[in-house]
Protein backbone atom coordinates (compact mmCIF):
# COMPACT_ATOMS: atom_id res chain seq x y z
CA UNK A 1 0.00 0.00 0.00
CA UNK A 2 1.19 3.62 -1.48
CA UNK A 3 0.42 6.75 1.42
CA UNK A 4 1.44 10.09 0.38
CA UNK A 5 0.52 13.18 2.57
CA UNK A 6 0.61 16.79 2.43
CA UNK A 7 1.36 18.13 5.73
CA UNK A 8 0.39 22.07 6.69
CA UNK A 9 0.38 23.24 10.06
CA UNK A 10 -3.19 22.99 10.71
CA UNK A 11 -3.94 19.84 8.41
CA UNK A 12 -2.63 17.34 6.59
CA UNK A 13 -3.78 15.69 3.69
CA UNK A 14 -3.20 11.79 3.07
CA UNK A 15 -4.26 10.01 0.09
CA UNK A 16 -3.84 5.75 0.51
CA UNK A 17 -3.97 3.31 -2.20
CA UNK A 18 -5.13 0.23 -1.27
CA UNK A 19 -3.67 -2.95 -3.01
CA UNK A 20 -5.19 -4.63 -6.22
CA UNK A 21 -5.69 -1.25 -7.58
CA UNK A 22 -8.72 -0.69 -5.24
CA UNK A 23 -9.80 3.07 -5.08
CA UNK A 24 -7.86 5.59 -3.54
CA UNK A 25 -8.95 6.47 0.20
CA UNK A 26 -8.41 10.38 1.55
CA UNK A 27 -7.85 11.10 4.99
CA UNK A 28 -7.16 14.74 6.91
CA UNK A 29 -5.71 14.85 10.23
CA UNK A 30 -3.95 17.51 12.32
CA UNK A 31 -0.42 19.00 11.51
CA UNK A 32 2.77 17.34 12.05
CA UNK A 33 4.85 20.31 12.03
CA UNK A 34 7.77 19.21 13.52
CA UNK A 35 8.69 23.45 14.62
CA UNK A 36 5.84 23.43 16.70
CA UNK A 37 5.24 19.22 17.41
CA UNK A 38 7.67 16.67 19.28
CA UNK A 39 8.54 13.42 17.96
CA UNK A 40 6.11 12.10 21.09
CA UNK A 41 3.10 14.37 20.19
CA UNK A 42 3.51 13.83 16.47
CA UNK A 43 3.38 10.03 17.56
CA UNK A 44 0.17 10.17 19.44
CA UNK A 45 -1.46 12.34 17.18
CA UNK A 46 -1.05 9.34 14.32
CA UNK A 47 -2.13 6.68 17.46
CA UNK A 48 -5.16 8.51 18.12
CA UNK A 49 -6.42 8.68 14.49
CA UNK A 50 -8.60 5.37 14.23
CA UNK A 51 -8.89 5.17 10.72
CA UNK A 52 -5.35 4.05 10.32
CA UNK A 53 -5.80 1.25 12.41
CA UNK A 54 -7.04 -1.12 10.03
CA UNK A 55 -4.25 -0.46 7.27
CA UNK A 56 -1.21 0.87 9.66
CA UNK A 57 0.65 -2.57 9.19
CA UNK A 58 -0.03 -3.28 5.36
CA UNK A 59 1.76 0.19 4.10
CA UNK A 60 4.77 -0.43 2.40
CA UNK A 61 5.93 2.70 0.82
CA UNK A 62 4.77 6.86 2.70
CA UNK A 63 5.81 9.64 0.76
CA UNK A 64 5.16 12.92 3.72
CA UNK A 65 5.53 16.17 2.20
CA UNK A 66 5.46 19.07 5.36
CA UNK A 67 5.50 22.63 6.50
CA UNK A 68 8.61 22.77 9.19
CA UNK A 69 10.14 19.96 7.24
CA UNK A 70 13.33 22.27 6.05
CA UNK A 71 16.59 20.35 7.97
CA UNK A 72 17.34 17.12 8.54
CA UNK A 73 16.68 17.03 12.09
CA UNK A 74 12.90 17.90 11.63
CA UNK A 75 12.89 15.53 8.73
CA UNK A 76 13.86 12.84 11.14
CA UNK A 77 11.65 13.83 13.96
CA UNK A 78 8.56 13.30 11.80
CA UNK A 79 10.00 10.54 9.96
CA UNK A 80 10.49 8.60 13.28
CA UNK A 81 6.94 9.31 13.76
CA UNK A 82 5.74 7.56 11.15
CA UNK A 83 7.96 4.73 11.25
CA UNK A 84 6.37 4.42 14.53
CA UNK A 85 2.40 4.39 13.50
CA UNK A 86 3.65 1.84 10.36
CA UNK A 87 6.36 0.02 10.94
CA UNK A 88 6.50 -1.94 8.28
CA UNK A 89 6.58 1.27 5.73
CA UNK A 90 9.96 2.23 3.72
CA UNK A 91 9.60 6.58 4.67
CA UNK A 92 10.71 9.03 3.09
CA UNK A 93 10.37 12.62 4.12
CA UNK A 94 10.76 16.45 2.06
CA UNK A 95 9.59 19.72 2.23
CA UNK A 96 5.76 20.62 1.78
CA UNK A 97 6.99 23.14 -1.04
CA UNK A 98 8.68 20.65 -2.78
CA UNK A 99 5.20 18.87 -2.89
CA UNK A 100 3.64 21.89 -4.36
CA UNK A 101 6.04 22.30 -6.58
CA UNK A 102 6.23 18.51 -7.85
CA UNK A 103 2.16 18.79 -7.99
CA UNK A 104 2.32 22.07 -10.05
CA UNK A 105 5.16 21.50 -12.38
CA UNK A 106 6.10 18.11 -12.61
CA UNK A 107 9.39 17.98 -14.63
CA UNK A 108 8.90 21.43 -15.78
CA UNK A 109 10.69 24.32 -14.01
CA UNK A 110 8.79 26.95 -13.03
CA UNK A 111 8.29 29.55 -9.81
CA UNK A 112 6.06 28.18 -6.91
CA UNK A 113 4.15 30.29 -4.37
CA UNK A 114 2.18 29.00 -1.41
CA UNK A 115 -0.54 31.27 0.20
CA UNK A 116 -2.26 29.44 2.67
CA UNK A 117 -1.78 29.52 6.97
CA UNK A 118 1.95 30.28 6.02
CA UNK A 119 3.62 32.17 2.90
CA UNK A 120 6.29 30.66 1.11
CA UNK A 121 8.28 30.87 -2.31
CA UNK A 122 10.73 28.70 -4.52
CA UNK A 123 12.41 28.32 -7.58
CA UNK A 124 11.73 24.57 -9.63
CA UNK A 125 14.06 23.00 -12.05
CA UNK A 126 12.45 20.71 -12.91
CA UNK A 127 13.92 18.01 -10.93
CA UNK A 128 15.53 20.00 -7.53
CA UNK A 129 13.51 22.76 -5.51
CA UNK A 130 15.38 25.96 -4.18
CA UNK A 131 13.49 27.56 -1.23
CA UNK A 132 13.76 31.27 -0.74
CA UNK A 133 16.06 32.29 1.54
CA UNK A 134 14.20 35.22 2.55
CA UNK A 135 11.55 33.66 4.87
CA UNK A 136 11.60 35.10 8.09
CA UNK A 137 8.43 33.41 9.68
CA UNK A 138 5.28 35.05 11.09
CA UNK A 139 6.47 37.44 12.79
CA UNK A 140 8.47 39.37 10.41
CA UNK A 141 7.41 38.07 7.24
CA UNK A 142 5.41 36.05 5.15
CA UNK A 143 3.59 38.01 3.27
CA UNK A 144 -0.21 37.47 2.06
CA UNK A 145 -0.45 34.82 4.28
CA UNK A 146 -3.45 33.79 6.68
CA UNK A 147 -1.28 34.54 9.28
CA UNK A 148 -0.41 37.98 7.62
CA UNK A 149 -4.12 39.21 6.89
CA UNK A 150 -5.20 37.97 9.79
CA UNK A 151 -2.32 40.23 11.97
CA UNK A 152 -4.05 43.09 10.04
CA UNK A 153 -7.52 42.61 10.45
CA UNK A 154 -7.16 42.32 14.53
CA UNK A 155 -5.17 45.27 14.75
CA UNK A 156 -6.91 47.23 12.35
CA UNK A 157 -10.17 45.91 14.78
CA UNK A 158 -8.09 46.75 18.09
CA UNK A 159 -6.94 50.39 16.89
CA UNK A 160 -10.55 51.10 15.34
CA UNK A 161 -8.98 51.84 12.43
CA UNK A 162 -11.01 49.59 9.77
CA UNK A 163 -14.17 51.19 8.36
CA UNK A 164 -17.27 51.38 11.12
CA UNK A 165 -19.20 48.77 9.11
CA UNK A 166 -16.01 46.66 8.80
CA UNK A 167 -15.38 47.17 12.78
CA UNK A 168 -19.20 46.00 13.04
CA UNK A 169 -18.82 42.88 11.62
CA UNK A 170 -15.91 41.74 12.98
CA UNK A 171 -17.44 42.58 16.23
CA UNK A 172 -20.54 40.70 15.62
CA UNK A 173 -18.50 37.73 14.10
CA UNK A 174 -15.93 37.14 16.69
CA UNK A 175 -16.37 39.02 20.39
CA UNK A 176 -13.01 39.68 20.26
CA UNK A 177 -11.22 42.19 22.75
CA UNK A 178 -7.58 43.18 23.28
CA UNK A 179 -7.05 40.79 26.50
CA UNK A 180 -8.59 37.78 24.51
CA UNK A 181 -5.44 38.89 21.76
CA UNK A 182 -3.15 39.39 24.55
CA UNK A 183 -3.89 36.06 26.40
CA UNK A 184 -3.61 34.00 22.51
CA UNK A 185 -0.56 35.88 21.08
CA UNK A 186 1.67 35.35 24.43
CA UNK A 187 0.52 33.09 26.91
CA UNK A 188 -0.74 29.98 24.94
CA UNK A 189 0.80 27.84 21.87
CA UNK A 190 0.86 28.80 18.18
CA UNK A 191 -0.53 32.28 17.88
CA UNK A 192 0.03 32.56 14.02
CA UNK A 193 -2.92 29.79 14.68
CA UNK A 194 -4.61 32.17 16.11
CA UNK A 195 -4.02 35.32 13.90
CA UNK A 196 -4.97 32.78 10.73
CA UNK A 197 -8.04 31.93 12.05
CA UNK A 198 -9.36 35.72 11.28
CA UNK A 199 -8.60 35.18 7.76
CA UNK A 200 -12.03 33.72 6.66
CA UNK A 201 -13.24 37.19 7.76
CA UNK A 202 -11.50 37.94 4.38
CA UNK A 203 -14.61 35.54 2.49
CA UNK A 204 -17.48 37.01 4.56
CA UNK A 205 -16.64 40.83 3.60
CA UNK A 206 -15.06 40.13 0.34
CA UNK A 207 -17.41 42.26 -1.62
CA UNK A 208 -16.08 45.36 0.85
CA UNK A 209 -13.23 48.09 -0.48
CA UNK A 210 -11.61 47.86 2.62
CA UNK A 211 -10.84 43.76 2.36
CA UNK A 212 -10.50 44.30 -1.33
CA UNK A 213 -7.75 47.19 -0.88
CA UNK A 214 -5.94 44.56 2.40
CA UNK A 215 -6.26 41.55 -0.45
CA UNK A 216 -4.66 43.77 -3.09
CA UNK A 217 -2.04 45.04 -0.64
CA UNK A 218 -1.20 42.10 0.64
CA UNK A 219 -0.26 40.33 -2.60
CA UNK A 220 1.36 43.12 -3.62
CA UNK A 221 3.77 43.26 -0.97
CA UNK A 222 4.37 39.29 -1.45
CA UNK A 223 5.41 39.63 -5.02
CA UNK A 224 7.48 42.64 -4.42
CA UNK A 225 9.28 41.11 -2.07
CA UNK A 226 9.77 37.50 -3.14
CA UNK A 227 9.01 36.97 -6.60
CA UNK A 228 10.86 39.98 -8.42
CA UNK A 229 13.79 39.29 -6.70
CA UNK A 230 14.01 36.68 -9.40
CA UNK A 231 15.58 38.27 -12.24
CA UNK A 232 14.38 36.24 -15.20
CA UNK A 233 11.12 35.67 -13.00
CA UNK A 234 9.25 36.82 -16.79
CA UNK A 235 10.90 33.27 -18.28
CA UNK A 236 9.02 31.07 -16.27
CA UNK A 237 5.35 29.91 -15.46
CA UNK A 238 4.48 31.74 -11.54
CA UNK A 239 2.18 28.87 -9.51
CA UNK A 240 -0.07 29.68 -6.75
CA UNK A 241 -0.71 26.61 -4.52
CA UNK A 242 -3.34 26.98 -0.66
CA UNK A 243 -6.67 28.53 0.28
CA UNK A 244 -5.73 31.90 0.43
CA UNK A 245 -4.73 31.87 -3.35
CA UNK A 246 -7.57 29.78 -4.45
CA UNK A 247 -10.09 31.64 -2.86
CA UNK A 248 -9.08 34.97 -3.73
CA UNK A 249 -7.33 34.15 -7.13
CA UNK A 250 -9.26 37.13 -9.19
CA UNK A 251 -7.58 39.37 -7.43
CA UNK A 252 -3.91 37.60 -6.76
CA UNK A 253 -4.20 37.53 -10.57
CA UNK A 254 -4.67 41.10 -11.36
CA UNK A 255 -1.56 41.82 -9.39
CA UNK A 256 0.78 39.29 -11.04
CA UNK A 257 -0.84 40.54 -14.53
CA UNK A 258 0.71 44.53 -12.86
CA UNK A 259 4.10 42.87 -12.97
CA UNK A 260 3.38 41.15 -15.95
CA UNK A 261 4.25 37.75 -14.42
CA UNK A 262 3.33 34.63 -16.25
CA UNK A 263 0.54 32.97 -14.43
CA UNK A 264 0.57 29.46 -14.61
CA UNK A 265 -2.84 29.02 -12.21
CA UNK A 266 -3.51 27.87 -8.76
CA UNK A 267 -4.48 24.47 -6.70
CA UNK A 268 -6.15 25.26 -3.82
CA UNK A 269 -4.47 21.61 -2.22
CA UNK A 270 -1.61 19.61 -4.15
CA UNK A 271 -2.28 16.55 -2.83
CA UNK A 272 -3.97 15.15 -5.81
CA UNK A 273 -1.82 15.79 -8.38
CA UNK A 274 1.02 14.90 -5.95
CA UNK A 275 -0.41 11.72 -4.96
CA UNK A 276 -1.10 10.74 -9.15
CA UNK A 277 2.85 11.80 -9.74
CA UNK A 278 3.76 9.62 -6.58
CA UNK A 279 2.14 6.59 -7.75
CA UNK A 280 3.02 7.17 -11.13
CA UNK A 281 6.91 7.48 -10.29
CA UNK A 282 6.72 4.40 -7.81
CA UNK A 283 4.63 2.13 -10.47
CA UNK A 284 1.85 1.59 -8.40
Amino acid sequence: MLLVADGGSSKTDWILQPQNNQNPQKFATGGLNPFFWTEKEMIRSLNAFKPFNAVADQVSEIHFFGAGCSSPDRRELVSNALSHRFKNAFVAVETDSLGSAIACCKDKPGIVCTLGTESNVSFYNGEENFPSKLGLGYILGEEASGTYFGKILVTDFIYERAPKEILKAFDREYRLNKETVIRNLYQKPMPNYFLASFAEFLSICYDHPYIQNLLYRGFDEFVKTHILLYPDYKNYNCHFVGSIAFHFQEILKSVTDSYEINFGGVLEKPIDELFAWIKEKEGF
